[in-house]
């Protein structure tokens, strides 16, 4: 069982930055996929951000060029750098785990985006 603890969201302006943070208990960290998801309310849970053990990322569409994903394996963490942020980024936002057929989520921190 992995435990996956969000932080770092919270309110800010058009334009502005976060960096969220997910903190993993396991001490087999470094060989997960990491993802960072989120979900507005009345709709489905998407996947934002993903980086694989050996580092190689994807974003969604929506974020190039203004998130960026990173881990620190040391620190068991996986961040998500949010820049430029727009009302539309309005979301919780959840990190999740993968290993094989092992998936693990935590419990969402949320992200409002609002002047």
């Amino acid at each position: 069982q992995v435990q996956l603890v969000e932080s770092g969201g919270g309110l800010v302006q058009p334009g502005g930055s976060l960096r969220l943070s997910c903190a993993a208990s396991s001490t087999m960290f470094s060989i997960y996929t990491m993802g960072w998801y989120r979900q507005a309310p009345g709709k489905q849970r998407d996947l934002v951000a993903r980086i694989t053990s050996g580092g190689s990322t994807i974003y969604a569409d929506s974020v190039k060029g203004r998130f960026t994903i990173s881990r620190d394996n040391a620190k068991k963490t996986v961040y998500l750098q949010m820049n430029s942020l727009k009302p539309e980024d309005t979301a919780v936002y959840y990190c999740k785990a993968d290993l094989a057929t092992l998936t693990y989520w935590g419990q969402g921190t949320q992200v409002t985006v609002s002047s």
